[in-house]
């Protein structure tokens, strides 16, 4: 990983957030107005430069602004971005909606399929080791302009009808934590502007499976990451009976 500076940093985290926020181009006229950066467009402009040539930025066919690249995008992930926990509130509304399904394990997955995506308005995945896939938010994706092209939308469906192949590559990664997969990471049947948050669990029955968020590569990671995580712990509290 490259060195940067505090600015290139600053200007990096400034632009992702405000890729995430609005889907579009970000250029240095609206970092340097809607952000404290302490630089003039030029300079903006100029790092901009810079970190595209380290591969953390890109240009787009349609607008003089830049994307970032899933480098970019993971090294915000892992370096630059504020978890945003769920509120205590939230946490127990969740817990509650999902005890009365908690003797079937069958019920229980789908709700909380149902759950994690109305939370995070993307499509929510659970999956268990005998094969099982439970999906749901599929409405929720269509609402974001990346899916709008038919084909990218087109090669996310395909994806999800053989989704036990793609199952198997997320679960040889062996990670207690939640996992943030971008670009490459997601193997070859899921080429494009595609971001996919799991984690992998594990009930005291010793029924082991995998619950996530897929979407954009440009997912409001501070919110998704720490409620994935706070789903699959949720599994492992309440799926005791089974």
């Amino acid at each position: 990983m490259h060195d940067l500076t505090q600015r290139q940093v600053e200007i990096l985290k400034s632009l992702i957030e405000e890729y995430i926020e609005t889907a579009e181009a970000v250029g240095s006229e609206t970092l340097e107005k809607k952000y404290s950066l302490s630089a003039s467009p030029a300079t903006i402009r100029n790092e901009m430069v810079k970190l595209t040539k380290l591969g953390y930025l890109k240009k787009t066919h349609t607008s003089a602004g830049r994307v970032p690249t899933p480098v970019g995008m993971k090294f915000y992930v892992k370096q630059l971005m504020k978890e945003k926990d769920l509120s205590v509130t939230e946490e127990t509304s969740v817990k509650e909606s999902l005890w009365d399904y908690r003797e079937k394990e069958d019920k229980f997955l789908r709700k909380l399929t149902k759950s994690l995506a109305d939370k995070t308005k993307a499509l929510a995945i659970a999956t268990t080791a005998d094969g099982d896939v439970y999906c749901a938010g599929y409405a929720n994706i269509l609402e974001m302009p990346e899916f709008f092209d038919i084909d990218v939308m087109k090669n996310l469906l395909s994806t999800m009808d053989e989704f036990e192949a793609p199952r198997k590559y997320f679960a040889d990664i062996v990670s207690e934590d939640v996992q943030v997969l971008l670009g490459d990471e997601l193997g070859p049947d899921m080429q494009g502007p595609y971001g996919f948050v799991f984690t992998h669990y594990k009930t005291p029955g010793q029924l082991t499976g995998e619950v996530g968020v897929l979407g954009p590569s440009r997912l409001n990671y501070t919110q998704i990451v720490p409620t994935v995580r706070y789903f699959g712990d949720l599994i492992e509290e309440i799926a005791k009976g089974w």
